[in-house]
């Protein structure tokens, strides 16, 4: 029989994984508190495109602009997805009589003309989608100059805008239909989420071969700056081998951050907010504000070799 004296020490729930976990969370929150940047160059205008559904694209795009916006940055949502998703997540009406960017597409309006802002930041602005982008596609086949309305109505609204912003994000659908098209075209840089999930790569070389036809026919200056990590279980060994594989495909491009599984983020576009506004002390919005200061810092950076 085991004496008592070598019997294991109590459990402390002090070295409990949770304790453990909420630590890590507090040490993080604390370092981005002292984060400062500062916005002073050009616009970035970045598309949020994955062609596979379910990979936390509008999540990632609503979230990133809330994070950016509450570190000092103005930005602008472009969501051009018929669905409508981001402008939900922003608290933006868009019901089918709002002005939104299918009249920008099809009826030439100026985009400044149906930009909302956010109730979330007064930093933070939306031009919504509407059911009637559904039709857009079809309807965008017979106008002129079809792929570059976007980039037309953007660059114009850039170019006159008092108060410029600093990031423009934009949601598409998850298709590479002509919408897609106008946001490769209208973008410099573009910005794959990937599920570390089985699937994570699928139809990933398609995008990226379609993103070689836009640089070579449309839009010699798009390029992909940025592969962000969604949905990451660390509890399963399959998301760090996807982690891993992307990481090896991509190692300049993907980001450092991951974000984590998390109940806040899904619950809190039903409130009509990014998790930043939701729960901003939550790991996903944690991690959202850490991937926003990464992306930030790497444009500084490479805004500073160019110069």
């Amino acid at each position: 029989m085991q004496d008592s004296d070598d019997a294991a020490a109590p459990f402390s729930i002090d070295d409990s994984p949770i304790a453990r976990e909420l630590a890590d969370l507090t040490s993080r929150r604390k370092v981005l508190d002292g984060v400062s940047l500062a916005f002073d160059g050009p616009a970035r205008v970045i598309t949020v495109s994955n062609q596979k559904g379910g990979v936390g694209k509008t999540t990632t795009t609503v979230n990133i602009a809330s994070a950016l916006a509450s570190l000092g940055a103005r930005v602008l949502v472009i969501d051009l997805d018929p669905q409508g998703n981001a402008s939900t997540a922003l608290g933006v009406p868009h019901t089918a009589d709002t002005p939104s960017v299918y009249d920008v597409l099809i009826d030439e309006f100026p985009l400044a003309d149906i930009i909302q802002i956010s109730p979330e930041s007064d930093r933070l602005f939306c031009a919504p989608s509407t059911i009637h982008l559904a039709g857009a596609e079809i309807e965008l086949v017979s106008q002129v100059a079809r792929e570059h309305r976007l980039r037309t109505a953007l660059d114009d609204y850039l170019a006159g805008d008092v108060q410029p912003v600093d990031f423009v994000l934009i949601d598409c659908p998850p298709s590479l239909g002509l919408l897609t098209i106008n946001a490769f075209t209208a973008a410099h840089e573009l910005m794959i989420p990937i599920q570390c999930e089985y699937y994570a790569l699928e139809g990933l070389s398609q995008l990226l071969g379609s993103v070689r036809m836009i640089q070579k026919h449309l839009n010699p200056r798009l390029h992909l700056s940025t592969i962000l990590l969604t949905m990451y279980d660390g509890r399963t060994r399959l998301a760090q081998q996807v982690a891993d594989e992307v990481r090896s495909h991509f190692t300049e491009q993907v980001l450092r951050t991951v974000i984590p599984r998390s109940v806040r983020v899904s619950e809190a576009p039903s409130f009509g907010q990014t998790v930043i506004a939701y729960d901003g002390a939550s790991a996903g919005a944690v991690a959202y504000r850490e991937a926003a200061v990464e992306m930030a810092r790497r444009g500084q950076n490479n805004n500073e070799g160019a110069s």
